[in-house]
């Protein structure tokens, strides 16, 4: 064990303490946005809303503002994360913003790396590119995504990988035909690109690739092994030294246990109707409440999903514990409310807890809805 004293690190997104035996680590904080929409409302709400928490966790000390991909879904509005990171990227100056993530296998390489390109030449320094497997979909809507509905489209994630990273590093093969469009709109400034993922593979292509990795824990909080192999297995390469670990985290914080308890029941409402096939957007608490107590045995059914709810002690140290589980350098704070002033006060009061902020910033009454 060291015998070093503490070493106070305090940078974007995070202010905590590194023990060099290991003992002790705060994560960096950052944000997964979904674009929640709520029953009464509509998506043009809910992306105005994400501007809008964007401006504010920029404001509190969050490192970085992710937005999803998800499609044909009632709850989710975020649709299109290259649209949302740009009008996020212009309502703010500091905090990196970047797509959780863009899913691939719906796209040309090409248009991935130039769309990110641009963005990067819009606001050099702070455009992250995530890059998902998954169709963020369901099978209906995955085919509605295909250019061509002949076929299925192949399953070449790695190829596609491969190649969008030769545009963004301008690493073709001499003599090869596609070395001419890594010339990429934008300049010279390109993303920092994460491999995101929720199963095994995942983390082995970003080991092999060199790249961050960044596991959903939101959706299965099983993938402590996966980090850990992940690490284990990483291969130094000219994107990074060191292997670098992101977890997103469904979080939910109120001044109270009980109103934290409260109000996580309309997405666990959310939860058990997506069970059964039915996705409804997020409704008002007292629904939810009322659905809940009606279907107790079966509402209430956990199947892996991890949610840490409470006040501001309980949830700093619910998402402490799973970053040191993880091993993780950073967590992503996911949440969803029915209500949007309940979400910026989650974050509020999460930043607070974690010290890196020290107050509230007021909505822009044009975005908050």
């Amino acid at each position: 064990m060291s015998e070093s004293a503490p070493v106070a690190i305090v940078g974007d997104g995070v202010r905590c303490v590194r023990l060099d035996d290991g003992v002790s680590r705060s994560p960096r904080l950052g944000v997964l946005d979904q674009s929640p929409v709520s029953e009464g409302s509509d998506g043009a709400i809910a992306l105005r809303r994400s501007v809008d928490l964007a401006i504010l966790a920029e404001e509190l000390g969050y490192g970085r503002y992710w937005v999803a991909e998800h499609h044909g879904h009632a709850m989710i509005a975020g649709a299109s994360p290259e649209v949302l990171i740009a009008a996020i990227a212009a309502r703010t100056a500091r905090i990196r913003v970047g797509s959780g993530g863009v899913m691939l296998p719906h796209y040309s390489p090409l248009k991935v790396a130039e769309n990110f390109a641009a963005l990067c030449g819009l606001y050099p320094g702070r455009i992250d590119l995530g890059l998902g497997r998954a169709p963020g979909s369901d099978p209906q809507t995955m085919f509605a995504l295909q250019r061509d509905r002949r076929q299925l489209a192949p399953d070449d994630f790695p190829g596609q990988l491969a190649e969008l990273l030769a545009y963004l590093e301008n690493d073709f093969p001499s003599g090869h035909s596609l070395a001419r469009l890594a010339a990429l709109p934008g300049g010279p400034e390109r993303p920092e690109v994460w491999l995101l993922g929720s199963s095994p593979q995942s983390g082995m292509w970003a080991a092999q690739l060199g790249l961050p990795y960044a596991f959903a824990d939101f959706f299965s909080a099983s993938g402590a092994p996966i980090a850990k192999r992940y690490r284990e297995q990483f291969e130094p390469s000219p994107r990074r030294a060191e292997p670098r670990v992101a977890i997103a985290v469904s979080a939910i914080c109120a001044e109270s246990d009980a109103e934290a308890e409260r109000l996580a029941s309309s997405r666990r409402m959310t939860a058990a109707l997506r069970h059964t096939g039915h996705i409804i957007p997020l409704p008002p608490v007292e629904t939810a409440l009322a659905f809940l107590e009606e279907h107790s045995d079966s509402a209430r059914t956990d199947r892996g999903h991890r949610d840490i709810v409470g006040s501001p002690e309980v949830v700093r140290a619910g998402l402490q514990d799973v970053a040191e589980e993880y091993d993780a350098d950073e967590v992503l704070v996911v949440t969803m409310t029915f209500d949007h002033a309940a979400r910026r006060r989650s974050y509020e009061l999460i930043a607070e807890a974690f010290g890196i902020t020290t107050g509230a910033v007021p909505p822009d009454p044009l975005l908050a809805g």
